[in-house]
């Protein structure tokens, strides 16, 4: 039994020494120092043995037993130690190799073209104003001079919430500007930029949702002159020097006179295409000189004070800013179009 004790200790040291990983020393345990193991082999021999004996084996078996448990515990320390060294090497970090650079997003192309619209206008003294989505019909058509009746009141053209017709999604962002005639101190210059809401199909230049900017000015002698030239002047800033534009005659109750706005056709230089449905002109807003009625409603003596105003659709501003053929790619966040801008 002494040199089956010996053989043991000898044969385990050799292998524990040779192990190459934790899985291998786990095996070499189980082997030696397992229920099943060579040396619990041998020490289920101890009944055969003496009353002398049993003593110096059993004294014997222990020391074999804690050599091995020592060699175990150091052969699995020096495992783990060489285990994290390859770790930290494979995993090495240098400081000096630039990074990966990530990627990050930027502004939409509609919020370009609006913050320009602006700087431009904040640089000709107007004021930005925002208001409320959800709006009283009060302020979207009776103080704007559309009365009960008007075309755009109808429940195929407005998203209404109750049966009386009176709360609604705006359809314009025009009620800002009545808003601003009741608390503003004249004379007013504002911008008023917004989403608005309209039962439009949609196509390359409608959707129901669509975002406008509505603005207007209130002075002492204000004319039609002065909102051409600021109109024109504005196109150019946004499109470029030599930018065509015609005025037509049209009708909004909420102003008199009254015209629509055209640019001529980015994608075509007017001669007709898909985009602009063959006119060879996009509309990009209406406007006019505000209505005396719509002065009166909000406390404004019209012998006195008269002003201008224009609605312009944002999405068709970038369009012609971008040369965008599709007003549906504003919308369909496709990281393709997107990415360009």
């Amino acid at each position: 039994m002494k040199e089956q004790l010996a053989n043991i200790r000898q044969q385990a040291l050799a292998a524990l020494n040779e192990a190459k990983d934790m899985a291998d020393l786990d095996q070499l345990r189980v082997k030696y120092l397992g229920k099943k193991g060579e040396l619990t082999a041998v020490l289920k021999q101890m009944g055969k043995l003496s009353a002398e004996e049993r003593p110096v084996m059993g004294q014997l078996a222990n020391d074999v037993r804690a050599a091995l448990e020592q060699a175990i515990d150091d052969a699995s320390q020096k495992l783990a130690e060489v285990t994290l060294a390859h770790q930290l090497q494979a995993e090495a970090l240098d400081v000096t190799i630039p990074g990966t650079k990530a990627p990050i997003g930027h502004r939409h192309p509609m919020y370009i073209a609006l913050d320009e619209i602006k700087d431009i206008f904040i640089g000709m003294g107007f004021t930005v104003l925002d208001g409320p989505e959800v709006e009283l019909a009060t302020y979207n058509f009776d103080k704007l001079n559309a009365e009960e009746g008007h075309p755009s009141r109808d429940w195929s053209d407005t998203f209404y919430f109750d049966e009386d017709s009176r709360v609604m999604l705006r359809s314009q962002t025009s009620p800002m500007q009545v808003r601003a005639m009741e608390t503003m101190d004249l004379p007013i210059r504002i911008i008023a930029p917004g989403r608005v809401y309209r039962k439009d199909e949609v196509d390359a230049t409608h959707s129901p949702m669509f975002h406008q900017v509505e603005g207007m000015v209130i002075d002492k002698n204000v004319t039609m002159g002065d909102l051409k030239g600021t109109l024109n002047l504005v196109m150019e800033e946004l499109f470029g020097k030599g930018t065509v534009t015609r005025f037509r005659p049209h009708h909004f109750p909420f102003t008199e006179p009254s015209c629509e706005m055209d640019v001529q056709c980015h994608k075509c230089g007017g001669a007709g295409c898909p985009t602009c449905k063959g006119e060879g002109w996009i509309e990009v807003l209406g406007a006019g000189m505000i209505h005396p009625n719509v002065l009166r409603m909000a406390g404004i003596d019209p012998e006195i004070w008269s002003g201008w105003a224009f609605g312009m659709g944002l999405e068709r501003t970038a369009m012609r800013r971008f040369k965008i053929a599709d007003l549906r790619l504003i919308f369909e966040n496709d990281i393709r179009f997107l990415e360009q801008f």
